[in-house]
């Protein structure tokens, strides 16, 4: 206390005529309309553009809040248009009715966010912030908002590493939605990670430039209609029996932040059911 005394004795005149300018002021402000309005208008301005910088500063704080519950909405999405595609094919005959559990084995079980990834290497993985403890199993299929990814490879209780798409032993059936072909999907040229080939369609089919190229019904692994790519270009050799085409990714793996595990909820039955009829066979 005896300091801010010693303090406003020794500023005691600059006080002094700090307190008088805002008594001047406010006289003035208040027996002068033209300043009045003035000061009215001013501190109107201020408050208004405070306001601003306030609320643009809270949005911006809460974006990963957002962000996080845009992701929730789109996997509730995700999996509901799966359901719907499912129970109703697009190229199914008019008296087709899907089993309900095989309409809907198709679980998108969490949304994860990608900490690592690599995409000039020869095989390229992802990891994410989930494992085990979130409900992640290995050969869960992964995808983005744009398209596939890859599969789960390894996990533990907190973290997953995923094969991504660009991986020279990856293959995935994939099927172009204009002509109806069917062939699988690989990289190959691993200088290029926005590129991948799609094999096995015959050069005598009509294949179109900007095509889709989608999940197949025939994919345990991701739901049918998960966008691969599109069609970039397509060539054949005089002495080849299948195009070479080069599918342009839809997902871009340089921008890639978040993902969505995805669970085939019956891939064990129909696997040990295709096993027991191999067995048979030997």
């Amino acid at each position: 206390m005896l300091q801010l005394f010693e303090f406003i004795g020794r500023n005691r005149n600059f006080i002094l005529f700090v307190l008088l300018e805002v008594f001047s002021f406010w006289l003035l402000v208040n027996n002068n309309n033209y300043w009045g309005v003035e000061y009215f208008n001013t501190a109107n301005s201020l408050n208004a553009k405070a306001l601003e910088a306030s609320n643009t500063l809270r949005e911006y704080t809460n974006l990963r809040q957002v962000n996080a519950s845009l992701a929730e909405e789109n996997r509730r999405l995700n999996e509901l248009i799966t359901t719907f595609q499912q129970q109703n094919p697009s190229n199914a005959p008019t008296a087709y009715k899907a089993d309900s559990a095989f309409a809907s084995r198709f679980k998108f079980v969490t949304i994860a966010k990608v900490i690592d990834n690599s995409t000039h290497r020869a095989d390229n993985y992802l990891t994410i912030d989930k494992g085990t403890a979130h409900g992640v199993k290995v050969g869960m299929g992964v995808i983005s908002s744009t398209g596939v990814v890859g599969k789960v490879k390894i996990c533990n209780e907190k973290f997953s590493v995923i094969t991504s798409i660009l991986h020279s032993q990856y293959m995935i059936s994939t099927k172009l939605l204009r002509s109806g072909e069917q062939g699988t999907a690989k990289w190959e040229n691993n200088n290029i990670p926005s590129i991948i080939q799609l094999k096995d369609i015959s050069r005598y089919k009509t294949i179109f430039k900007g095509d889709t190229a989608v999940t197949s019904d025939q994919n345990v692994v991701f739901p049918p209609g998960v966008q691969v790519g599109r069609v970039k270009s397509f060539r054949v050799a005089p002495d080849q029996a299948f195009f070479e085409i080069d599918l342009e990714l839809a997902t871009d793996f340089s921008k890639i932040s978040y993902v969505y595990l995805v669970e085939n909820k019956l891939l064990g039955q129909q696997q040990s059911l295709q096993e027991s009829l191999i067995n048979k066979r030997k």
